[in-house]
């Protein structure tokens, strides 16, 4: 397991890599006082966690935070800093923890039992990975897929929250339109949404995760993983990555969050 650690104070560092050597001693830990540095070597050495400081002198740590998701999306970020009024900034971008200096070894070991996505998960499941816990979100190798389309995102995002259940045509219209749009224009919106997905997918090598035939659209559920099915099914990986949120970007999905609640 990798363990990246960034603190732009060298003495901060060097307790904090001892720290996390003592808490893991069977992870392999990257210290960097830079982010640029930090960034170059996990581009392409993924690190299944991030410790990071938020006042950093090259970039501020909620950014390098951004920067590490966008080339790994299955990094969990854990924020170090002597500063609690980041708190708030380090959860909306759904990090995993947020220690306040000095780091101990007792708090190290608590946020490793707490991670959204446990590290033992990570490069050992299916090629795709579904986030909808927070943001929705669809990772193909851990990297986030770009969308031109902003609906796009979200049909795909609807027939995940349908678990595989068959949506048809006038369904998913009522729920991505809005009323005022003539039924017609609706339907040829919705073909334009349905070949845009999937030349997405395709571009991704993700297409088999989307059935479609006539008038029926569907997630093939078995060939991805997803933090909501895991939650449903009780397993760790799932209730952890759990905070109360839920496809955030999206009104239709705050009845599901109301059963989640529940």
């Amino acid at each position: 397991m990798n363990i990246l650690a960034v603190d732009d104070e060298r003495n901060a560092l060097e307790g904090l890599e001892t720290v996390l050597r003592r808490a893991l001693p069977e992870a392999e830990v990257y210290p960097f006082r830079t982010s640029a540095d930090a960034l170059v070597v996990a581009e392409n050495t993924p690190c299944a966690v991030a410790f990071l400081d938020i006042e950093l002198r090259d970039m501020n740590g909620l950014e390098l935070a951004k920067r590490l998701k966008d080339q790994h999306g299955e990094t969990n970020i854990v924020f170090v800093t002597g500063y609690s009024e980041y708190a708030i900034d380090a959860f909306d971008l759904h990090a995993s923890g947020y220690l306040l200096k000095p780091a101990t070894v007792e708090k190290v070991q608590d946020a490793m039992e707490n991670l959204r996505i446990p590290p033992e998960t990570i490069g050992h499941g299916k090629r795709v990975r579904i986030q909808c816990f927070g943001n929705f979100e669809i990772f193909v190798d851990g990297v986030p897929i770009r969308f031109t389309r902003r609906q796009t995102k979200e049909l795909l995002a609807l027939l995940v929250d349908r678990k595989g259940a068959i949506m048809n045509t006038e369904q998913l219209c009522a729920t991505l339109f809005e009323d005022a749009i003539p039924l017609l224009q609706q339907k040829s919106n919705l073909r334009k949404l349905v070949s845009d997905l999937s030349a997405t997918l395709r571009a991704a090598d993700a297409e088999s995760i989307f059935l479609k035939h006539r008038n029926s659209f569907a997630v093939a559920t078995e060939k991805f993983d997803c933090d909501y099915y895991d939650f449903l099914h009780g397993l760790p990986s799932g209730v952890n990555a759990y905070a109360g949120e839920y496809m955030s970007q999206y009104s239709w999905a705050e009845m599901t969050l109301a059963t989640l609640e529940d």
